[in-house]
């Protein structure tokens, strides 16, 4: 049986993690039959990206430390610049922003207040695995749409910095005090599951909607997997 509290030992160094681009180039499965509208896809992606700034922006709010602030406040102006593209992206379409965003309110909302965290640790921790897994895979769920957009959304996706960012904070709080590891360790393997159901809604299946299932199941591994490297970085157990 897994040892749901057991930690790898604590690490000094800064975590190191692979670049959104770099895991583009490996993977092996897409999404592209799945991808939905235009205006839906940028819908759905221009709201959740700004629910992540939001709590990017809570998160900065109550950092304990200057260098904290600085850090996350790196991390927020990169998830604004982000929601501000894909708007743009929509404006493009001759789509109303505000309109496209609407219908996707209420589902992105009851996840963000599902996945909050109870804590400052744990709202840093959200918006580093979260919003990591999801921009992964709109990121690869973009690459469905018509090529030239496809190419742009996929480059609004590929600067990962803030990521890194809070990997060096959340390093910090548990190089600071380890007992954080074990409590962190199991909100991140709470996220997960909340994280999944959120990125599956954004799919397009037809009716046969069991056997698409088993076609998009590779992708999650994948999205998991890299999940499970993100809390590697921290020497946390996924």
């Amino acid at each position: 049986m897994a040892n749901w509290f057991s930690r790898k030992a604590r690490r000094t160094d800064a975590p190191r993690l692979r670049s959104r681009s770099d895991e583009q180039a490996t993977t092996k499965v897409d999404l592209h039959e799945f991808t939905p509208s235009l205006t839906e896809f940028l819908g759905r992606a221009t709201y959740m990206q700004l629910m992540i700034f939001e709590n990017l922006s809570y998160a900065l709010s109550t950092a304990p430390t200057t260098a904290a602030k600085t850090a996350i406040g790196r991390a927020a102006e990169e998830s604004i610049v982000r929601h501000r593209a894909l708007a743009a992206e929509l404006a493009r379409s001759g789509a109303s922003v505000v309109a496209s965003m609407e219908p996707f309110v209420a589902e992105v909302d009851e996840f963000e207040r599902a996945t909050r965290g109870a804590d400052w640790f744990e709202v840093v921790m959200t918006c580093y695995l979260a919003a990591g897994f999801l921009d992964d895979f709109y990121q690869r769920l973009g690459a469905g749409l018509a090529p030239e957009v496809s190419k742009r959304v996929i480059a609004i996706y590929s600067d990962s910095e803030g990521e890194v960012l809070l990997a060096e904070q959340l390093q910090h709080a548990i190089d600071t005090n380890p007992r954080l590891a074990s409590r962190l360790a199991m909100w991140g393997r709470r996220l997960v599951g909340d994280t999944m159901l959120l990125s599956r809604s954004a799919l397009h299946f037809s009716d046969d909607h069991k056997s698409e299932e088993a076609r998009v199941e590779p992708v999650f591994t994948e999205l998991i997997a890299a999940h499970t490297r993100r809390m590697d970085a921290l020497g946390l157990t996924a």
